[in-house]
């Protein structure tokens, strides 16, 4: 027996290792039959969504996520390799309340320990969520009700700029849509704030391996391979330059792909380490220091594409119907150039930066308690 029912506030923590086994359907079966309330690593961010999302955890991950994580006392975590991102530096302060279970189908990843008594299984994860299916669970609609509870609290905090452009392309986008995300501040906002209607819509985004200008080629192969099917894409300035002759291919093949390209005219992970680290000393990474960005809006004309420059993210409800045809675009929104990303979990103390007031935080444990 996996389960054991001691536990009053059990969650799931699942990675793109679920996807990779084809069990996302038995994952969204098992959610729904016990209301355990689902949690995603960023990679996997897209396997719970709609009324099964509540956050993802990490780094930058949403603070109502990293609040349950400190207050549940049980996770299951499946196909998600907790690296330093999920774990933190100390994995002694990761889930400090919490038993651990791990399921992964790499060895190599089970042989790091993440707690001291946590129980391993290597398995596939299909495998492994047909046995959690076949076992006597009880129901934590409760415990869902309270993360949910939590999660609607704190909708008000942490919604920067950045958050609410993706929110707004969010409401614009019909059920199970396709979207790719390029490296930068846009995929972590996307990753806090995307949050898609349906259950089979898909969100590729690079993760860990940091390549900046796989945006758009991850949207060109997601809709030759839907038979030229829309894709929504979301970039930012500095990625989406890395690969901009692919406008060509989009051109060329007729690819109803929707590009929106979220502009603050830095680089910003970058900047903003050097802001808040550095003095502001911009290396190649705002104007300041040898960064610039084009004129996309005229490049994307210049390959037959129709394109737009935006003054706000409030005005993109204006062009919802070049989301809906069958020919591709680019909108370029223009952002202040102090986007920055909120929350972030400090690499050095482990602590969530902007901290709330006390009794914002009090309100919080005590709808988890």
């Amino acid at each position: 027996m996996i389960f054991h029912s001691t536990y009053n506030k059990p969650i799931l923590l699942v990675g793109n290792g679920v996807r990779t086994a084809n069990a996302v359907e038995l994952l969204h079966k098992f959610a729904r039959k016990t209301n355990i309330p689902v949690l995603t690593t960023m990679i996997g961010v897209d396997i719970a969504q709609d009324n099964l999302h509540i956050g993802f955890i990490g780094t930058h991950g949403n603070r109502v996520a990293n609040m349950i994580l400190n207050e549940c006392d049980l996770i299951i975590a499946i196909g998600a390799r907790l690296g330093i991102r999920q774990a933190g530096r100390d994995a002694r302060n990761f889930a400090p309340k919490a038993d651990l279970i791990r399921c992964d189908i790499d060895e190599y990843e089970l042989s790091r320990n993440i707690k001291p008594n946590e129980k391993k299984y290597h398995t596939d994860a299909r495998d492994f969520l047909h046995q959690l299916l076949n076992e006597d669970i009880p129901n934590y609609s409760k415990w869902k009700d309270k993360c949910v509870r939590a999660k609607e609290f704190l909708k008000g905090f942490d919604q920067t700029e950045g958050n609410e452009v993706v929110k707004t392309i969010s409401n614009l986008l019909l059920c199970n849509p396709i979207v790719a995300v390029d490296v930068g501040m846009n995929q972590c906002w996307c990753a806090q704030s995307l949050h898609l209607k349906g259950d089979e819509g898909r969100i590729h985004i690079g993760g860990g391996y940091g390549t900046m200008g796989c945006g758009l080629p991850f949207a060109i192969g997601s809709s030759i391979a839907t038979k030229n099917g829309t894709v929504f894409c979301v970039c930012g300035d500095g990625g989406f330059q890395m690969n901009i002759q692919e406008l060509e291919t989009v051109k060329r093949e007729k690819l109803p792909i929707k590009i929106f390209i979220l502009n603050n005219k830095v680089l910003g992970k970058i900047s903003e380490t050097q802001h808040f680290s550095h003095n502001d000393r911009f290396a190649a990474t705002a104007e300041s220091g040898g960064y610039t960005v084009p004129d996309f809006e005229r490049i994307a004309e210049a390959y037959g594409i129709k394109a737009c420059t935006l003054k706000s993210y409030k005005d993109l409800p204006d062009r919802k119907d070049w989301l809906y045809d069958n020919e591709p675009c680019l909108i370029n929104i223009m952002m202040s150039t102090d986007s920055f990303l909120e929350p972030k979990i400090k690499f050095e103390t482990g602590l969530i930066y902007p901290s709330l007031p006390d009794k914002i935080n009090e309100k919080v444990i005590n709808i988890l308690n």
